[in-house]
């Protein structure tokens, strides 16, 4: 890759904006804070072939649900930028009622980003091919992974209501863009996706292993946010408890993996071996409504 503070430079001219901060780098972009005709806007550019797929899954939404997306090319995408002060991460912490509300929030997102019916965009992974790590690796690390594995192949193959996914929807990929600039979504918007294409259940289950390992885990917390998420995304209990453990061998595998071999790309958001832990707590938790729901 090019010098990223070149490459930055280079797009904010060719597409017209301005610096309003200081670049950052991630394991799988460069982005800059900027502003456009006085409207502050993000440059953020691909480093990863998966960060490349999102900014197309992002264009493709057009806004519906996610920022609007104001230039794009392969590589790189301008967007809205968001600077509203609202939280959900800070929601779900305080507990009780704003946890319920934030999982909410975002089930709410989910729902505008699924209902989107326009042809599909090229290039979207099958979740078959997104659970392969979990399949090639849950033997070697074993317990829960091996029950995780098996429950995954059982619902990858019956997949129900295939839809576009975020992929990586979680308290802190919806940000706060100004309700007054979008009232219909409350100032609500996705960023971030990862572009999937699959079991439209699957999208909920990042939500009960977020925003942090502590609230995840937290006593009760399990049980009422799939109650919350049933009830507002109109989905089955057990299924989703069952797409929920398989998210959680898969996460966590990923972080398990790539702490055992650098050979490994590590997951898209770089779970601490703490986090990994608390993620197949919550798969653990998972396992025991599911079989209190199944008596």
């Amino acid at each position: 890759m090019a010098d990223p503070w070149m490459l930055v430079a280079d797009y904010l001219r060719r597409w017209g904006a301005a610096p309003a901060g200081a670049s950052f780098m991630t394991a799988t972009s460069v982005l800059a804070p900027a502003t456009r005709d006085g409207e502050p806007v993000m440059l953020k550019i691909a480093t990863a072939s998966e960060e490349r797929r999102g900014n197309a899954l992002m264009a493709w939404w057009a806004g519906r649900g996610a920022a609007r997306v104001l230039e794009y090319d392969e590589t790189a995408v301008l967007l809205e930028r968001a600077i509203g002060t609202r939280s959900l991460a800070t929601s779900a912490a305080d507990g009780g009622a704003g946890d319920d509300d934030a999982t909410r929030t975002l089930c709410a997102v989910a729902g505008r980003l699924h209902t989107i019916e326009d042809a599909p965009p090229t290039g979207a992974i099958g979740l078959d091919a997104w659970f392969a790590d979990l399949f090639r690796h849950a033997e070697d690390i074993g317990g829960f992974h091996e029950r995780a594995a098996v429950i995954a192949r059982t619902l990858l193959a019956d997949q129900r209501e295939p839809v576009m996914l975020h992929g990586d929807l979680h308290h802190g990929n919806v940000l706060d863009f100004g309700a007054r600039q979008h009232p219909e979504t409350d100032g609500w918007l996705a960023i971030d996706p990862k572009h999937l294409i699959g079991d439209r259940a699957f999208d909920f289950t990042n939500i009960l292993c977020n925003p942090s390992g502590t609230v995840a885990t937290r006593a009760g917390r399990l049980s009422r946010q799939v109650d919350v998420i049933c009830t507002a995304a109109e989905l089955e209990r057990e299924r989703l408890l069952l797409w929920t453990i398989a998210w959680c061998g898969l996460s966590s595998a990923w972080t398990q993996r790539s702490a055992r071999s650098r050979r490994y790309r590590r997951p898209p958001d770089d779970r601490s071996e703490s986090a990994a832990a608390a993620t197949v707590q919550v798969g653990e938790q998972a396992e025991r409504l599911l079989e209190a729901t199944a008596r």
